[in-house]
This record gives structure tokens, C-alpha cells and sequence, in this order.
């Protein structure tokens, strides 16, 4: 019999016990729900089960609610009158407090672990949707990246990046005459927009040590799955911050990961919270790239699942391949409201017992409509759901506790202390320097030759007697920006990183790195 976890269940009125079968886990789902009708308490009982069944989570905590997940619940508190009651008329008799196994991460290493990418391993799509550039500084940046790629310079990070744009600005007749317009407006849009980038503290997102996806799928001793919770409430000033991110995260996962068709359990489930932040003002080119992983990767061993107030936040497409849904209430007091009511429930299967549309607004805080995957992944016909107590702490632990966890942790250690190797920065200063070497060099030659005539020859006087200025930037074609000796210097260093690798571009602008 196919392993399942348990949702919730009946009494009157409510269906019998629902489960979520973890061999179509990899389905893909929806929670969703009005503010204050518990999604977030949804989303910690399903961490709990996937975990407790062996399976990795990874989830953001946008309210910080979610780090009582590694503190089991106490009969002490004064919900668990409650809990009990509410376990017994379920038929929950396995319910039990116990904690499970966290890691904590951070974009900005304050509340966990740092967790870093690097620039090029972002992408210049990616990229672009982060910074909102317009088609033609999009257009710039993907000629950035393409000189990178070729020419063997890693971008790591920011600075990196504006280093390389400082220089494709000095080369810009040169590069036209290949890539199309290379216009110094565009050059310095994107320039100011890293700087408010930076200014929001996305610079920590981006450098070395990069995050390893094997970290992300451990188990702890007892083969419980690890809990991976990123600390948001910070992240969320910078909602594109925060999508742009987890979208970089879910595009490595697809790229990286092996195929492995439909496994009995997935090896990896994603919580994408306030997923509405993803779609608001992405392009179409972005959504139909969402779309696609979202498609494929399942085969990977990957169930995404989305978080978001109501199903209508989510494209139509996407929205038609989650399988596994869960749905709070929503509320309805205007016409809008209305409709996007209507809206939800027709998405579900109908049950002939009741209206999904009454069922959807009529349902309380902790009661849900469900409806889950079946036999030969056929959609559950839709159920009024009592959804069972969380085992473990329901609510925030402190900042000492936290601590606490952090010190103890297995990662501890790996990522604290960030790494600045040799990169696109160093290497075109190196350059830079070279070439005003070079130029003091020969007119110090010119100014002390003793004839006369080679000093004129060698100070290359135009004909009004004006001197020819050097240029500490060479031409794309010359011999010097082949940035051989640069290469040479990077290939050792980057045996371990992208350079020392097959580069391609996958399917949202990342580096796939084949060896």
C-alpha cells in the first residue's frame, strides 16, 4: 500500500480522513486561503509529515512563525485543549508532540546560515527580472555575460559585474560593430539599479561559498527529513529579492538534479510562500520559463507547492498542474471577491453533497477544502476538511533558542565566513594596470630617447602637432583582449568553478555545468 500523510479529516458534516499520497507528492499543490484562516499552520503540519516520512523541506518563513518547528509542542500551552479535542475527532490517534529537524538560512546571515549564488549561476533573465531592466539593458546584460562566458572571467559577484560593465562601456564602438547598439544610458541604468540592489542588502546574496543543493536534501540520524526554513520577514522589503531567488533555487534544482521519473516518495518538496510575487509584472517570457520547470520538473523527484492567497495569483497554466490542493477560506464582500471565488471553485472537482463555492467561503479558521491525488494521480473529488493539529510549536522560538540551533548545526561553520578569490573584478584591474604600465613605459622610452627623430616617432605626433592620447582599454579584436595571460590564471582557479566546466545557459539563464 502506497505510503500517504495525514491532512485531516471528519466528524458531521466533513469528509473521512484525507490523505496526501507521497508517491504523487511530486504532483506539484496549492495552499491557499484568505489572511488569518491558517495556512501557516497548514504549511508547518505538512513540513512536519513530509519530514517524518524522510523527505526534505525547504520553506521560507515570511512572518518568522515557522522556527517553532524545531521545538516540540507542550501540553502546557493553552491551545492544547484544543489540539486534543480536535485530534480525537479526526480519528487522529497518532497524534504526539516532537519536534523536527531544522537548518536555518539566511540571504543576509543574520537569523542563519549565509546562503549565497553567484552572479553568473543567476543568469542574465533572472538578473534582468530582479533589477526590472527594460528590454534593451536586458539586452546589454546578456552581452555582459556573453563576454564572460567566452572569455573565461567569473562572475562571482557584484562587483564583478559592474567592473565588467565599467569595461564593456569603454569598449562599446567595438562591441557595436558585432552585438548591436551598445549604448552608455543603458550601461549606467543597470549600473544604478545594482547600486539599489546593493543598497537593499542583495550584494550578500551573491559570492562564494555558493550553496551546494546536496545541503539542502540531508537527513538527520533518525532519517527524518531536514527542515530548511529561510528566514523572509527580513527578504520581504525586497519582495523581487525574495522571488527572484527562489526562483534561482527551484532552476538549480531542475538543472542539477538527475531524472528519476516518479520515485515512491519525492526527494525534495518546495514551499513557495506568497508565490503571488513570482507573477506580479513578470513577463511572459519568465512565466512560460516558470511554467516549463514546473512541468518537468516533477521527473526530477521535485513537488513544488504554492503558497498564496488565492488560486487566481497563480497563472492558469501553472495553477492546472498543481495536483494536491488544500484551500482556506476566502472571503467575498465585493463583487471582485465574488468572482474570484467563483473562480477557485471551479477549479476543483465537484462533490455532489455540497457547493465548493458555499464550501470555500463558509469554512473556519483551521478548516479547509481539500483535494487530493488518487489512483493513477485522478484528482480527489473536492472535501470539507478538518485540518490536524501541528506537533510541534505553534509560534515563533527566541532568539537564544535559535542561537542555540545554529551553533549546534551541521553546516556551522561552511558558509559564515564569505571567500573573495581572483575573479572578473581583479582580473580587469590586473588588466587595466597592465596597459598603464605599458604606456608609462613607452613614454618614458619617447621622452628619453637620445635622436630626436625616434623621440617623435615614439610620441607618434599627429600631423597639428597634437599627441596621440593611449587608451588603458583595448579594442575587443586586439591581441590583449584575447586576456590569454588572464585565462591561463583562471583556468587553474576555476577547475572547481564555472570556468573549468562546460558552460551552458539553461533554461532560466543559470550555468548548467556538465564536466
Amino acid at each position: 500500500m502506497p505510503k500517504e500523510i495525514f491532512i485531516g479529516g471528519g466528524g458531521e458534516d466533513y469528509a473521512a480522513p484525507q490523505h496526501l499520497t507521497l508517491k504523487y507528492a511530486n504532483r506539484h499543490g496549492l495552499v491557499a486561503g484568505a489572511t488569518g484562516t491558517g495556512k501557516t499552520v497548514t504549511l508547518q503540519i505538512l513540513a512536519e509529515s513530509f519530514s517524518n516520512e524522510g523527505v526534505p523541506v525547504f520553506l521560507a518563513d515570511v512572518k518568522g512563525d515557522l522556527s517553532g518547528l524545531v521545538k516540540a509542542g507542550s501540553a502546557e500551552t493553552a491551545l492544547h485543549d484544543a489540539f486534543i479535542k480536535r485530534a480525537q475527532k479526526i480519528q487522529f490517534t497518532a497524534f504526539s508532540y516532537h519536534n523536527v529537524p531544522v537548518t536555518f538560512w539566511d540571504l543576509f546571515g543574520d537569523q542563519g546560515h549565509p546562503v549565497r549564488t553567484t552572479v553568473a549561476e543567476m543568469g542574465p533573465l533572472l538578473l534582468s527580472q530582479l533589477l526590472e531592466l527594460s528590454e534593451a539593458q536586458e539586452g546589454i546584460l546578456n552581452i555582459a555575460f556573453r563576454l564572460a562566458d567566452e572569455q573565461g572571467l567569473p562572475l562571482l559577484d557584484l562587483k564583478d559585474l559592474q567592473a565588467l560593465l565599467v569595461w564593456v562601456g569603454e569598449n562599446r564602438d567595438s562591441l557595436s560593430l558585432r552585438y548591436g547598439n551598445v549604448s552608455t544610458a543603458s550601461i549606467g541604468a543597470i549600473q544604478r539599479r545594482l547600486l539599489v540592489l546593493e543598497n537593499q542588502g542583495g550584494a550578500k546574496m551573491f559570492g562564494e561559498p555558493a550553496l551546494e543543493l546536496s545541503d539542502l536534501m540531508r537527513q538527520d540520524a533518525a532519517g527524518r527529513g531536514m527542515v530548511n526554513i529561510l528566514a523572509a520577514d527580513k527578504l520581504m522589503a525586497a519582495p523581487k529579492l525574495y522571488a527572484t531567488f527562489l526562483l534561482w533555487l527551484l532552476s538549480e534544482l531542475f538543472e542539477t538534479l538527475p531524472e528519476v521519473g516518479d520515485p515512491e516518495k519525492p526527494k525534495l518538496v518546495f514551499f513557495f510562500d506568497e508565490a503571488h510575487l513570482l507573477f506580479e509584472d513578470a513577463p511572459k517570457a519568465l512565466v512560460d520559463k516558470v511554467e516549463q520547470v514546473a512541468r518537468l520538473i516533477r521527473s526530477k523527484g521535485v513537488g513544488v507547492y504554492f503558497v498564496t492567497q488565492s488560486p487566481d495569483d497563480i497563472p492558469e497554466d501553472i495553477l492546472g498542474q498543481l495536483g494536491n490542493r488544500i484551500q482556506h477560506a476566502l472571503r467575498a464582500f465585493t463583487a471582485r471577491d465574488r468572482k474570484k471565488l467563483k473562480l477557485a471553485a471551479e477549479t476543483y472537482r465537484e462533490n455532489p453533497r455540497f457547493p465548493t463555492e458555499d464550501a470555500i467561503r463558509e469554512v473556519g479558521v483551521g478548516e479547509a477544502v481539500t483535494s487530493m491525488l488518487q489512483k493513477k494521480a485522478v484528482p480527489g473529488i473536492v472535501e470539507r476538511t478538518l485540518i490536524r493539529p501541528p506537533s510541534s510549536q505553534l509560534g515563533p522560538i527566541t532568539a537564544a533558542e535559535r542561537k542555540a540551533v545554529l551553533q549546534a548545526s551541521d553546516m556551522s561553520g561552511k558558509y559564515d565566513t564569505p571567500v573573495d578569490r581572483k575573479s572578473a573584478f581583479e582580473m580587469l584591474r590586473a588588466r587595466a594596470d597592465q596597459a598603464a604600465k605599458e604606456a608609462a613605459e613607452a613614454e618614458e622610452i619617447a621622452e628619453t630617447a637620445p635622436d630626436p627623430m625616434v623621440r617623435e616617432f615614439s610620441a607618434a605626433r599627429r600631423y597639428n602637432g597634437g599627441r596621440v592620447g593611449r587608451s588603458t582599454s583595448r579594442k575587443l579584436g586586439g591581441r590583449a583582449d584575447t586576456f590569454a595571460s588572464a585565462m591561463s590564471e583562471a583556468v587553474i582557479k576555476e577547475l572547481k568553478g564555472t570556468t573549468g566546466r562546460r558552460i551552458v545557459r539553461g533554461i532560466l539563464g543559470g550555468l548548467f555545468k556538465g564536466r
